[in-house]
């Protein structure tokens, strides 16, 4: 079944401060009641667990992509599901559905680290529905990467038009392709717009217009972010004097908003690695031949840095100077999930290149529920006073 009636309630006629209200609302409450009107109108769902999934295949199969990436949640059901030392993401994805917030027809995992390894198999074993695992190349500067990972796109393919009953056909995908080329392009203008007058658009706003699409349909963060990039542009607010800031390590586990927010208050955060998986492709996928092959590619060739993807052409911590360099920052805040093992081992890299550059980071951990910012914003606080007046 194929949906064309919007079931998303339409916020692209508000203006713009309703509009990002209600975006930030959506995000800070963990709100995912536009995936229940979509099931609900008769349409399928796919859930992705963090870092990268390609959109483009669940859209072609009629069904809607959704981001698990965490919520604001107590793990009242999923605790005992994990250990207690395994970091917050997994266990408040997994309370979503097993609280009923979230309806799935189709679960899709990779293991990024050991902890989410066995994430699709926990999550398969408390639902009836098709959990799957996309294995990502190990090795992305191999000869067998691309045809590898073309095989495992039509795998999963197939999987989706067996479940939502629409087969993925090239044409279909390629259609995707295209709608999603339109939202990523988008999305990079919002962080121009970020980069370049960051003053414009809070970095609470932001995020939010960013993880809003991880919820609804393409086709509709499309129409919000056209309704909200212009009035952005257009808005009359004043540079203040803070300093520039590169936000480096919530590629997977997300900050809470309060956080963001704090940290807004006293920086300008011109850049970031937030939900860098719905930002993971850096350019437009090419949208001629066979349009799998052109999905593998892209995640091979056209894409940004990850501590969850080894690909010696892209050294962390050289990526981290040149995006620091290419948003004219001043200084990094340089974080990491508790728990995690990939960010945390990459923060010893990331501080040696730091150094080396003499560019001042501030050094922190934070995890998705946490609520109490007290001591955190009076230690950010210092850190940019003794930027602004040494």
């Amino acid at each position: 079944m194929t949906i064309t009636k919007p079931v998303f309630d339409c916020w692209v006629d508000q203006p713009l401060p309703e509009l990002l209200r209600l975006c930030r609302l959506a995000i800070e409450e963990g709100d995912f009641s536009m995936v229940e009107r979509w099931r609900e109108a008769g349409g399928r769902t796919l859930g992705h667990f963090q870092v990268y999934f390609p959109t483009e295949i669940a859209h072609a199969a009629g069904m809607l992509p959704v981001k698990m990436c965490g919520a604001p949640v107590e793990p009242n059901n999923a605790d005992s599901r994990f250990g207690s030392y395994l970091c917050s993401i997994l266990k408040t994805s997994l309370e979503l559905s097993l609280s009923g917030q979230v309806t799935l027809d189709m679960f899709v995992s990779h293991p990024i680290c050991d902890a989410a390894r066995n994430l699709a198999a926990i999550w398969g074993r408390n639902h009836e529905y098709p959990c799957q695992i996309l294995y990502l190349p190990q090795n992305a500067n191999s000869r067998g990467s691309a045809p590898y990972l073309t095989g495992e796109y039509n795998r999963l393919r197939a999987e989706a038009g067996q479940i939502s009953g629409i087969e993925a056909t090239d044409e279909r995908l390629r259609a995707s392709i295209e709608l999603y080329n339109t939202s990523r392009a988008l999305v990079r203008e919002l962080y121009a717009i970020k980069r370049d007058t960051p003053w414009k658009i809070t970095a609470e706003d932001a995020y939010s217009l960013v993880a809003i699409g991880g919820r609804i349909p393409v086709e509709e963060h499309i129409a919000l972010l056209q309704a909200a990039l212009p009035a952005i542009r257009e808005r009359q607010t004043k540079a203040e004097d803070r300093i520039r800031v590169v936000f480096e390590g919530a590629f997977c586990e997300q900050p809470p908003l309060d956080l963001i927010r704090m940290v807004g208050r006293s920086c300008y955060i011109v850049d970031d690695d937030f939900l860098i998986g719905l930002r993971w492709l850096l350019e437009d996928v090419p949208n001629d031949g066979d349009p799998a092959a052109a999905l593998a590619e892209a995640y091979l060739e056209r894409s940004s840095y990850s501590p969850v993807q080894h690909d010696n052409r892209k050294p962390k911590e050289k990526m981290l100077i040149k995006r620091l360099r290419a948003a004219k920052a001043e200084a990094v805040v340089l974080t990491a999930a508790k728990m995690c093992e990939p960010g945390l081992e990459e923060q010893v890299a990331y501080v040696h290149a730091l150094d080396s550059e003499k560019v001042p980071y501030f050094l922190s951990e934070f995890e998705e529920n946490m609520s109490n910012f007290g001591s955190l914003e009076l230690q950010v606080e210092t850190f940019v006073e003794n930027l602004l007046f040494s």
